[in-house]
């Protein structure tokens, strides 16, 4: 009981310091950086745009230091005097993928990207870090953010935008605060955008681990009105302008979806106080994406529409890796790396060390038997399938009973093993056959399945506390 009383005395220490923190060096506005990330696939540069007033600061003002230290890329707000670390955070951004493309062997590229953070009192130095082949972060950019600057505009963000509260179950600074916004609505689809994004939430929050925090979580939707109904396929020869420039083919890859005009969508976003941010398509061909700590794209009317959400939410969310490795994919994973950063994968197959030691099933070999022979032919031969298909613009529906087949398949297999439904270390990962692995026979980030790994349920549960404490 003494031990309980002493660290509950600690942990409330501790929450009194980061606010009293908190009030000494930041407002309760949230500040958003913009700068332009431009290079090649051998070096990059940075240049600062603006910044400006986004709203109310919808983060913890207790969590301020990130612990957890994922994504490619890492910010530090610090004194300038002291050089104290006041705010941290890791993401990933499109120009961190597009930089392993081949086209950026051969051209130069330039992406708007934001750090959103509370607004400063006064100067802060705001420091981009990379990381490196030894899995720690190197400077790559420093600014001294000066909230009186000429390009700073600290006037509050006025609401423009037909907003909707989805379920809101607290303060912002207390809850995980997520934003909809709707691309290729027109106009007289808005009522069909609202009942997308309810159904998003529905879905979001009836999955594990989530559904268990749901009282966690607050999510609001902003009609953003597209001039027509639909969204761009180029390699389908379907050509739209919409709302937030959101586009299939990103980096050639005809399923990816992302959104390149930057201001627009941050600047919807701001409409509601929000940390994440998910933008469902009114289109009904299979696609999406999910960047960490950038937002989600998924379509909102394809039979795989729940797995959709679901899945490249937790890209966005918890920076989980893909699990499967018999897909292409639009960019080139760092051979480098010994250890994957993320927290569902790894390369360490030693049951005394393995990530994730603490949760494996008791009696279960590591590396984990499994039918991934079997499971490789199959799959091997469905993609090939696919993109034949794809070729000959075959009609979605067709696409979709093609997918559902192989869904089928994948449980039926997945589901019937002697270490199915055992925590261990599976081989076949994060798009490599050989050398990784993942915590369970399935999972959303490996097949069209519904429900996380135990090692993706963790990683997700460690950000909700990130958020809502």
């Amino acid at each position: 009981m003494k031990k309980f009383f002493v660290c509950a005395v600690m942990l409330m220490g501790i929450s009194l310091f980061t606010k009293a923190q908190y009030a000494d060096y930041f407002t309760s506005a949230c500040m958003r950086l913009d700068y332009n990330h431009v290079g090649t696939a051998t070096e990059e540069h940075f240049a600062f745009d603006q910044m400006l007033n986004d709203g109310e600061w919808a983060g913890s003002k207790t969590v301020l230091i990130d612990e957890l230290r994922l994504g490619k890329y890492f910010f530090e707000v610090k004194d300038p005097k002291s050089g104290k670390l006041l705010y941290s955070r890791g993401f990933a951004s499109i120009y961190g993928e597009w930089e392993t493309t081949p086209e950026a062997e051969k051209e130069w590229g330039s992406f708007h990207e934001s750090l959103r953070f509370p607004w400063p009192k006064t100067d802060v130095n705001v420091t981009i870090l990379k990381r490196n082949i030894n899995n720690g972060f190197d400077p790559v950019w420093t600014y001294r953010v000066n909230p009186k600057h000429h390009r700073a505009f600290p006037s509050a963000v006025k609401n423009h935008y037909n907003t909707i509260d989805i379920v809101v179950n607290g303060k912002p600074e207390k809850q995980v605060d997520i934003v909809v916004l709707g691309e290729g609505y027109a106009k007289n689809d808005m009522s069909k955008f609202r009942k997308d994004a309810k159904r998003f939430a529905e879905v979001l929050l009836s999955t594990e681990p989530f559904a268990s925090s749901k009282n966690k979580f607050s999510i609001r939707a902003v009609e953003t009105p597209s001039p027509d109904s639909g969204v761009n396929h180029p390699h389908q020869d379907i050509h739209t302008r919409s709302a937030l420039s959101v586009t299939y083919g990103a980096f050639d890859s005809e399923r990816y979806a992302l959104g390149f005009d930057n201001k627009t969508i941050r600047n919807a976003a701001a409409a509601v106080p929000y940390e994440f941010t998910a933008i469902l398509m009114n289109d009904s061909i299979y696609g999406g994406g999910g960047i960490y700590n950038l937002y989600i794209t998924a379509a909102a009317d394809n039979a795989f529409q729940e797995y959709l959400f679901v899945h490249e939410f937790g890209h966005h969310f918890a920076d989980l890796a893909d699990e499967y490795y018999t897909s292409a994919t639009a960019y080139e994973m760092d051979a480098e790396h010994q250890e994957p950063w993320e927290l569902n994968v790894t390369a360490n197959a030693d049951p005394e060390s393995i990530k994730w030691k603490d949760i494996l099933t008791p009696g279960t070999p590591i590396p984990t038997p499994w039918e991934k022979e079997k499971y490789d032919k199959h799959s091997i031969a469905t993609q090939k399938k696919r993109v034949e298909m794809r070729k000959a613009k075959v009609d979605e529906k067709v696409m979709e009973e093609f997918f559902m087949k192989k869904k089928a398949w994948d449980n039926e297999l997945l589901s019937n093993m002697e270490h199915s439904g055992e925590v261990g270390a599976f081989e076949g990962a994060q798009y490599k056959s050989k050398g990784l692995y993942r915590s369970a026979a399935n999972c959303i980030m490996f097949t069209r399945h519904n429900e996380f790994c135990p090692a993706c349920q963790r990683a997700i549960k460690l950000i909700i506390d990130q958020y809502s404490k």
